[in-house]
Parts: C-alpha cells; sequence; structure tokens
C-alpha cells in the first residue's frame, strides 16, 4: 500500500467505504462505474449490459495507483484502497487476470508475477491458475502461450479438474458483487 494512503486512513479512519463504482473485466482492465451505469444494470453476469459497465479507465498512473493499493477484506471482497475511502470491486470473473509471457512468466494485471501453483477449467473452457494470491483467470489473448505450458506438464497433470464457474467463488474464498451482497444484507436487516 502507498505511503500515502497509509497516511490518509491514519488521519481519516472512518471514511465510509464504496460499493459498485469500481469493476473489474475479463481482460483485468478496471472501469469506472457513475451512477448511469450501475443504474444500467450489474457488472457482470445476468442483467449486465455494455451500459451497466461504465467507462474504462485507460489513465496508466491511475491504474498503476489501483494496482498498488489493490487488496482484500477477511470476507474475500477485494477493493481499491483509494486514500481514507475503500472502494469495493465488481469481478466480473475472478479478482486476478493473469498474463502469460513468452518466457513462462506469469504476471498479474497490477503488473505481479506470481508463481502458478495448479491449473483447472471451468465448464466453458475458461482456463484459472491457482497462485499464492489467490485463483485468476489468464487472459484469452495468452492462451496458446498457457496451452505450452500445460502440454509441458507445468500447473497440473494432463487432465484439468473441471469446477463450474458458479462454485468458483466459495471455492476459492472471494466475492464477485460485493455491491449485491451488501444489498441483501441491507434488505433483509429489519
Amino acid at each position: 500500500m502507498d505511503e500515502i494512503v497509509k497516511a490518509a486512513l491514519a488521519k481519516w479512519p472512518h471514511v465510509p467505504a464504496c460499493y459498485g463504482w469500481l469493476g473489474l473485466d475479463e481482460r483485468g482492465r478496471w472501469w469506472m462505474r457513475d451512477a448511469a451505469a450501475q443504474a444500467a444494470g450489474p457488472f457482470a453476469g445476468p442483467g449486465a449490459c455494455a451500459a451497466s459497465r461504465g467507462s474504462e479507465l485507460r489513465h496508466e498512473g491511475l491504474i498503476a495507483f489501483i494496482g498498488r493499493n489493490y487488496e482484500a477484506d477477511e470476507e474475500g471482497q477485494w477493493f481499491f484502497q483509494n486514500g481514507p475511502q475503500r472502494v469495493y470491486v465488481e469481478l466480473a470473473a475472478t479478482p486476478w487476470i493473469w498474463r502469460v509471457q513468452p518466457d513462462g512468466t506469469v504476471r498479474a494485471h497490477t503488473g505481479e508475477v506470481v508463481q502458478p501453483q495448479a491449473a483447472l477449467l471451468d465448464e466453458e473452457g475458461w482456463l484459472y491458475l491457482v497462485t499464492p494470491r489467490g485463483l485468476g483467470l489468464v487472459h484469452s489473448q495468452d492462451m496458446a502461450l498457457a496451452a505450452a505450458r500445460l502440454e509441458q506438464g507445468q500447473w497440473g497433470g494432463p487432465e484439468l479438474p473441471c469446477v463450474p464457474r458458479a462454485q468458483l467463488p466459495q471455492r476459492y474464498g472471494f466475492v464477485r458483487s460485493p455491491a449485491a451482497r451488501r444489498a441483501s444484507a441491507c434488505s433483509a436487516s429489519p
């Protein structure tokens, strides 16, 4: 976490969290979801549409800042610590999007290098890697590089386990939509 963020947290420790305003898509791109995007529907899944994605963030400095301050809480909800405010992230797939490099190195969408421990597929054939940082989806443009690594026996045996996509969050401890989780908790309260 950036020192400036730590200082802001110390100065203003009770800033309310923000839900629904930031999304991470299947290709590791960040999306700012203003009120109109949120009103158009969820970021991903049933009911999602192009308008509900919002605006893709393209400023390299902002993207790097988000990546350096991207973490999970104890409930598996991923967030960007924006100064004193937690901005919870809507996930289209997983908290991590892995980029396979030509030399076989695997990098997160944040730039962090990780060491894959295992690979698995879902029912649609999407490839995921399990790392010490958690579960992540392999970027679609890197499937040829990933296939070469799998053929060499890296990241698991010749038969990869298949885990239904709907079971991934519970099995690997992450929340795809903190905003939906918060809304259902609020509606359940008296």
